[in-house]
C-alpha cells in the first residue's frame, strides 16, 4: 500500500468547510485551530470528487486487489442439454 498518497490542501479538489484555509508560504494554514492543516484529522476537510477516506488517504491513489479466483479450464465444465431447432442444426444433444 505503498502506492496510496495522504490528501494534501494543495490538491485541486480539497476544501475547508470552514473557509479556514489559508496559505502562509509553503505551508497550509487552518485558520479556525491557528495551526497547521492537517486534512488526516481535520472533521472540516472535503473533497470536491468526495475520495477522501476516513484515514486521510486520497481515494483515486487507492487500487482494487483483484484476483482471478475461476482457471479458463473450469470454465466450460457444464455440458448444456439442448434440444429442439438448434440440437438439429447442429446434431449434438449437448455443447461443451
Amino acid at each position: 500500500m505503498a502506492s496510496n498518497e495522504l490528501c494534501y490542501p494543495k490538491c485541486r479538489d480539497f476544501k475547508c468547510t470552514k473557509r479556514a484555509l489559508t496559505f502562509r508560504g509553503k505551508t497550509a494554514w487552518c485558520n479556525w485551530t491557528s495551526e497547521s492543516c492537517n486534512p488526516k484529522g481535520c472533521t472540516y476537510a472535503l473533497c470536491h470528487k468526495r475520495q477522501i477516506l476516513d484515514n486521510g488517504v486520497c481515494g483515486l491513489t487507492v487500487r482494487r486487489k483483484t484476483r482471478d479466483r475461476s482457471r479458463p479450464e473450469e470454465m466450460f465444465q457444464d455440458e448444456i442439454q439442448i434440444r429442439g431447432k438448434l440440437a438439429k442444426k447442429t446434431g449434438e444433444k449437448s455443447i461443451f
